[in-house]
């Protein structure tokens, strides 16, 4: 398994944060411009990233106001699973954004840099968006 995480403190309580991500159809906002064909529902998403693949994803577990666990569902081209972990840090959110894939080694190559690119754009929008 190859790790690629992100992490940023939020000015908003984990529970205004928690409740923007635990619903699949405000993610849309923290994709970079690169993600098409976005289609969600409360609980899964698809899209396609320019050039590269097709996903479909559902939110597998949420613990209120502390995590969301998401995976790839109908055959993806490789194992991934995606999760938010929040902390209460005084009256701020810390949030880690980790994706974690089964890539080979060709894999690898192609896709670290983008993946890690999208840990990184998604945090930097959830900030932008909360208002930091």
């Amino acid at each position: 398994m190859t790790t690629f995480e992100s992490k940023k403190v939020i000015n908003a309580s984990p529970e205004t944060v928690y409740n923007f991500l635990s619903d699949f159809n405000n993610h849309r906002q923290l994709m970079p411009d690169s993600v098409q064909n976005w289609a969600s529902t409360f609980n899964e998403a698809s899209f396609s990233i320019q050039n590269m693949v097709q996903l479909s994803l559902k939110i597998d577990e949420r613990v209120e106001n502390k995590t969301i666990n998401i995976i790839a569902v109908d055959n993806p081209p490789f194992s991934i699973q995606l999760n938010w972990n929040l902390a209460d840090e005084n009256s701020s959110t810390a949030v880690t954004f980790t994706i974690n894939a089964e890539l080979n080694m060709m894999m690898k190559l192609v896709a670290s840099g983008p993946l890690q690119k999208l840990a990184d754009h998604e945090t930097e929008s959830l900030t932008d968006l909360m208002g930091q």
